[in-house]
């Protein structure tokens, strides 16, 4: 993870947003040494994928310049941030990032096929001086000095889901048996309230797991999916750091919002080291 990386071929995805259920193909090209992640909308207008260009985190995390924006990014930047790709061009016709099955797994399978090209530069590592932590109300994030990247997860929903945990070093091995495939989610209730305000138009039960009173509505990948599928979001919102981070993250209850402005923060904050080693 010292080494920036790109991919050896471009990938492209085709599919329905979730939010919009607009028709949309990205194609995500490998791209030179130093670059980052940077977003191509209309042609012609480059975002760079980081903190300071989230325009929205309401319900995903939006990426916008000069009057453009992409929606529903976290699971692409997710993929990308934790198969180890540092440096890639994402071009977008539509709306939003394709949902493909509400998880990661479509974009990290993909990345794994075309593989990684090593680049000839160290990577930006984000290293802390001291803890830092951000709360709302009963959730907070809590980013802790340490030798590599570790996260750890505490998620708490209402029943069926409850309380579920999760805890690892992140790696790309990691990231590609044990989180990218988890889904989406969410309760059946609140699904069928969204669909009457014309909203989630692309979301069915091939790309989330809708819980109902009973349980969960499609098989799971995993006992806890939901807390793994968090995680995976984070990860995606981290992505926003444009380093790769060494450091261990607690996180409580949080969601992108409160993921970016920790992100933002760090960016801002005299208590972050970026070096390249």
């Amino acid at each position: 993870m010292n080494v920036q990386s790109t991919l050896r071929a471009p990938i492209t995805f085709e599919g329905v947003g979730l939010h919009t259920g607009a028709d949309v193909r990205v194609e995500v090209r490998p791209a030179a040494v130093g670059s980052g992640i940077v977003f191509v909308l209309d042609d012609d207008i480059r975002v760079p994928a980081v903190a300071e260009n989230v325009v929205d985190t309401s319900r995903a995390t939006v990426i916008g310049g000069k009057g453009k924006s992409v929606s529903t990014v976290e699971h692409l930047l997710s993929a990308l941030f934790g198969m180890g790709v540092s440096n890639a061009e994402i071009t977008v016709w539509g709306p939003e990032i394709p949902v493909t099955d509400g998880s990661g797994k479509m974009f990290a399978d993909a990345i794994a096929r075309v593989g990684l090209e090593g680049q000839d530069a160290a990577r930006a590592m984000m290293r802390l001086e001291r803890a830092f932590e951000m709360r709302t109300g009963d959730r907070a994030v809590i980013v802790l000095p340490a030798d590599a990247f570790r996260v750890r997860f505490l998620a708490d929903f209402p029943a069926p889901v409850g309380t579920q945990y999760f805890d690892s070093e992140i790696t790309p091995a990691v990231y590609f048996e044990e989180i990218c495939a988890a889904r989406t989610f969410g309760y059946l209730h609140e699904v069928e309230a969204l669909l009457a305000r014309g909203l989630a138009r692309g979301g069915s039960l091939d790309n989330a797991v809708v819980f109902d009173e009973r349980g969960p509505m499609q098989p799971l990948r995993w006992p806890n999916e939901v807390v793994r599928h968090k995680v995976l979001d984070l990860l995606g919102d981290f992505a926003l750091l444009g380093a790769w981070p060494c450091c261990e993250i607690v996180a409580i209850k949080s969601g992108h919002d409160l993921h970016v402005a920790v992100a933002r923060a760090l960016r801002a904050r005299e208590l972050v080291e970026h070096t390249y080693t």
